[in-house]
């Protein structure tokens, strides 16, 4: 995974809840929840994921999303894959997906904390 990649990861950390620093194997991880599943996820303090954590933007990418931390989350791979093979095409055109997005959108807010308060 790239640097970048990395970094984007730790600020998505630092904004959620669910992630803690703790001990794990001989070393200290992040530790925390898949925004869809609540599947627990395990990062590398360096931002490098150990468990399968990618980066799930929220209103996705083909529709107007961004990178920004708000639309950004942490989900596990077969979910993430999952809303894009199953959902993310078909933004435009299915109020259902809508619904989706925003019930994520919800969670990601319900979950978030100051960066800076970590």
């Amino acid at each position: 995974m790239s640097q970048a990649k990395r970094r984007r990861v730790l600020g998505i950390i630092a904004t959620d809840t669910t992630f803690e620093r703790v001990p794990h194997r001989g070393t200290e991880v992040w530790m925390g929840k898949c925004l869809h599943c609540n599947a627990h996820l395990t990062v590398g303090l360096d931002g490098e994921p150990i468990s399968r954590a990618t980066i799930e933007h929220i209103v996705p990418r083909t529709a107007g999303g961004t990178d920004a931390l708000e639309n950004l989350g942490l989900a596990c791979a077969r979910c993430n894959q999952g809303k894009g093979s199953r959902h993310d095409a078909h933004f435009h055109r299915d109020a259902r997906v809508r619904e989706l997005v925003d019930r994520l959108l919800q969670k990601r807010r319900d979950r978030w904390r100051d960066p800076d308060s970590q």
